[in-house]
């Protein structure tokens, strides 16, 4: 694609493998020092999301399970009688947690940079840069 560098493309293959922004950019070859605001500056680049989305769309195949095809399957889990009780109930949380019925809350206690955008980062990466000063 046209406009991106090699170390970007990486950033977004690795970004696509991980789906943490920050390590993406550390293993592309960004410095670790500014690995969370290449991270964060990347994914606002409308040439990146395209990018993205273009190797997503390359990497999806029949042999992938799409998330209908998932939440039929644990649907029919609940239901099937003859499952074990620990399996159905795992199949129901697993819809109930799709549907947003539980609420993943995320502590901060510590000083807020006023200059860092964390507005793109997943909830995933935001709690791995808060346990990395532990």
């Amino acid at each position: 694609m046209a406009g991106l560098t090699e170390k970007q493309k990486r950033f977004c293959d690795y970004y696509i493998e991980t789906g943490n922004a920050a390590e993406a950019a550390r293993r592309a070859g960004y410095s670790t020092k500014t690995a969370n605001r290449i991270a964060t500056e990347n994914l606002s680049k409308p040439v990146i999301q395209d990018y993205i989305k273009k190797r997503n769309r390359e990497l999806e195949s029949e042999r992938t399970a799409d998330m209908k095809e998932v939440r039929e399957y644990w649907t029919a889990v609940m239901r099937n009688n003859i499952e074990e009780t620990k399996d159905r109930l795992k199949a129901s949380e697993f819809i109930a947690k799709t549907n947003g019925a539980f609420v993943d809350k995320v502590e901060h206690s510590g000083e807020v940079k006023s200059n860092v955008d964390l507005s793109g980062l997943s909830v995933e990466e935001l709690r791995k840069i808060a346990n990395s000063d532990k």
